[in-house]
């Protein structure tokens, strides 16, 4: 059904059959926008205000006028807007076959300003996010954590982690597992993507801007050091663009099934046992908050619950990692910047193997 709508001032000729003449109603445009009325007015005309519809009958007076026109137009423009917005967004994800990765610039802010630099309001938004991975290699098996970075299970973590691993098998937050697959993998970087079967509605982590982070900055992180899923640890962002170098080797992941060491050197020093032949370098934040074995994978997260760095590598003396009464975290942990993730995403998930 069409609507036919005049604008005030114009008129239709009545046909020589015409029953009666209508008297003309003077009426100012509701939209300023719309042309004035012609300089004539015709005797017998029909005029209709727009908005407004014709009386049934002779007209003797002014045709009574229903406020629709120009509010019913934003309504509709904005439900139309709506609508396409959606339907676009949706479309992208069905033509992509991904979710769009929460960033700090396009997302809703994790936690509220009043708790901005709160570790239990951080820790119970992020928490969600940060899963444990159980790599299956065939020297033994290496523990480590991951950042959901999309709500159908993508998920970033360290390249020694999960190098060489026969099988992978993910626990969430609230103790749901499931088994994943390598999608892509930067040794160089020492970064992964990998992506659970089957899962749909995770809670996806929001990545930050690590050029942002100043010396100073306060920060928290969450992992699962030694298998104990979802412990946080607070501190500070202690330096920058410190150079960290660590193997690429397959056999030297975190182990648990053999000596429990996690090569690494820092300094020029060798810690931790044998880096093997083959070794990468990248710069890192350096931060005091606790972080041991389990730990690789997991987020580094500013005060506003955005994270900045994807945890990577700890400094544990030699003789702390020969007994196990005293290893542990001595305050110096390196993290992988965010926007070096970001950076080489779409390499990740093109299936690099490098």
């Amino acid at each position: 059904m069409t609507e036919s709508i005049r604008r005030s001032g114009e008129f239709e000729h009545e046909g020589p059959q015409g029953a009666y003449a209508r008297q003309h109603v003077h009426s100012t445009p509701v939209n300023p926008e719309w042309p004035p009325p012609p300089p004539y007015e015709p005797a017998a005309a029909t005029v209709t205000a727009p908005g407004t519809e014709p009386a049934a009958g002779p007209a003797t007076g002014t045709a009574e006028r229903r406020p629709r026109g120009p509010m019913a137009l934003l309504t509709a423009v904005a439900i139309v807007a709506a609508a396409v917005g959606g339907g676009t967004a949706y479309a992208f994800q069905e033509l992509t076959g991904k979710d769009t990765v929460a960033s700090a610039g396009t997302t809703t802010t994790v936690v509220p300003s009043s708790k901005r630099g709160d570790v239990a309001a951080i820790a119970s938004a992020v928490s969600p996010s940060v899963v444990e991975i159980q790599a299956t290699l065939g020297h033994g098996s290496s523990t480590g954590s991951g950042v959901i970075i999309t709500s159908g299970g993508e998920i970033v973590t360290n390249n020694h982690v999960v190098a060489g691993a026969s099988s992978i098998k993910v626990r969430t937050s609230n103790d749901k597992s499931y088994t994943a697959d390598v999608v892509g993998t930067d040794s160089s970087k020492d970064l992964a993507l990998i992506k659970l079967r089957g899962a749909s509605g995770l809670t996806p982590a929001a990545l930050g801007d690590s050029s942002d982070v100043q010396v100073g900055d306060s920060v928290i992180a969450i992992g699962s050091p030694e298998g104990l899923t979802g412990t946080v640890t607070s501190g500070i962002v202690s330096a920058l663009d410190r150079d960290v170098t660590v193997s690429t080797d397959e056999s030297q992941g975190q182990g648990q099934g053999d000596d429990g060491q996690w090569p690494f050197q820092f300094g020029g020093r060798q810690f931790n046992g044998d880096t093997g032949s083959s070794t990468t370098t990248y710069k890192a934040l350096q931060t005091d908050a606790s972080l041991n074995p389990g730990n690789s994978g997991g987020a580094l997260i500013d005060a506003s619950g955005h994270v900045i760095g994807i945890n990577s590598a700890m400094y544990s003396s030699s003789s702390q990692a020969s007994s196990s009464s005293d290893a542990g975290s001595v305050g110096l942990g390196f993290a992988i910047p965010v926007d070096t993730v970001k950076s080489d995403l779409a390499k990740l998930r093109a299936g690099s193997t490098s």
